[in-house]
């Protein structure tokens, strides 16, 4: 397994799906509830989350090719749309979106949040879909490339259920400017990945060198 694409990877879909930023939303959407019953919350939008993400991993570019778009073209709309989620981590609106969310589910009538907001579109959103589709049709990666990017999305998934274990400890430790903080350095990353993805879809077009 190449650790360099596997390290890419992992920092690739950490960055898109930032458990950081996930856990505090979290505690906001399981309030009240004791520890088994958010625990047992946080493994069912983990693992309906790794579902969506693994069918999006390795039936994403089939999908594509039926619809007639190239994967140029989709890796340079993907970036694209990667930059602009950069830009709300940047600017925080990406957390006051998810925030709206979390509130508009706890204003709903009272149900379980693991399939919708957190395994869809909080963990699972358009930006990790589109990641994972990119990161696993890497031209020349094959097999072992996909592979690759399924093992770096199972261990995101396992921080993100840990984050949410340690929702509670997290928020008291970072505080609000502690995330607000972590959240732009991530954006930051995001950002230079988006940019890369986007060039590597130019280049393919023959328009830019990688």
């Amino acid at each position: 397994m190449d650790t360099a694409a596997l390290i890419t990877a992992f920092v690739a879909l950490f960055v898109v799906i930032d458990p950081i930023g996930l856990a505090p939303l979290f505690v906001a959407l399981t309030r009240g509830m004791t520890p088994a019953a958010r625990r047992a919350i946080g493994m069912r939008s983990c693992a309906l989350a790794l579902a969506l993400l693994t069918v999006f991993g390795l039936l994403g570019d089939k999908v594509l090719d039926f619809i007639g778009i190239s994967m140029p073209a989709f890796q340079i709309a993907g970036g694209a749309l990667l930059f602009l989620t950069a830009l709300e981590m940047l600017f925080e609106r990406r957390s006051k979106r998810r925030q709206g969310q979390a509130q508009e589910h706890e204003e709903g009538p009272e149900d379980d949040p693991s399939v919708f907001p957190l395994a869809m579109p909080l963990i699972a959103g358009p930006g990790a879909m589109a990641t994972m589709v990119l990161l696993a049709d890497t031209p020349g990666a094959g097999w072992a490339g996909v592979i690759t990017v399924h093992v770096a999305m199972i261990g995101v998934l396992a921080v993100v259920f840990a984050f949410f274990l340690a929702a509670g400890l997290l928020e008291r430790v970072l505080g609000a400017t502690g995330i607000n903080v972590v959240t732009r350095l991530l954006g930051m990353l995001l950002a230079a990945l988006s940019v890369q993805f986007v060039l590597d879809g130019l280049a393919a077009f023959g328009f830019a060198q990688t």
